[in-house]
């Protein structure tokens, strides 16, 4: 397990204990200076293709590892033309019934959404109108699509919880998380304007 294209081998052809073991080494491998010297490629690659390697796993614990590792490696995925590539996915795994998937998907999301806010926290950061409207769009079909989500997910119970982090782990909790980092890293004011 030298490098992150092996771990991902033994993460979706491995014995559970090794795949679990390999999806943990791949913070390793990303942080250190180990790796190798192509493990950026291989990074790209591997997210590149993240969402049709996840509907081939039948095992929910191999799902739960292959997801964990992505988390760690997605901020470095290179799509900056089109950085929300994989937001569908995050949607289906933001619903997903094991919370180790769901934070990894809230993890992603937020990644995603600093980036995507620079332009609004900074105003003084240099970035072509092009860049900012392509932000400004990604943001609001974001919003949107948090906001259509959220319904089908709530239940009568979570009516007694006033706080977000007072809620059970569920999947409307997880969507919550990713709204309200929305609304601290754009503000108020800017998401009324959008929606």
């Amino acid at each position: 397990m030298d490098t992150i294209k092996k771990c991902f081998e033994i993460i979706l052809k491995g014995e559970q204990s090794d795949s679990r073991l390999a999806a943990r080494r791949v913070r390793k491998l990303v942080y250190g200076a180990q790796g190798g010297h192509d493990k950026y490629q291989d990074i790209k690659n591997i997210i590149n293709n993240a969402f049709e390697e996840y509907a081939a796993i039948s095992e929910e614990w191999r799902q739960e590892n292959f997801v964990m590792a992505v988390s760690v490696i997605y901020f470095l995925h290179g799509k900056d033309e089109r950085p929300d590539f994989l937001f569908p996915w995050m949607f289906q795994l933001l619903q997903h019934q094991n919370g180790y998937i769901r934070h990894a998907a809230v993890r992603m999301f937020e990644n995603e959404i600093g980036p995507l806010t620079v332009h609004l926290r900074c105003p003084e950061h240099k970035q072509s109108k092009s860049e900012s409207d392509r932000s400004d769009e990604i943001l609001r079909a974001l919003y949107e699509s948090l906001h259509g989500l959220i319904p089908f997910l709530w239940k009568t119970e979570y009516k007694k919880f006033k706080y977000i982090d007072s809620l059970p782990a569920c999947p409307y909790k997880s969507a919550q998380m990713v709204l309200a980092q929305m609304e601290d890293s754009c503000g108020k004011e800017y998401l009324d304007r959008i929606f």
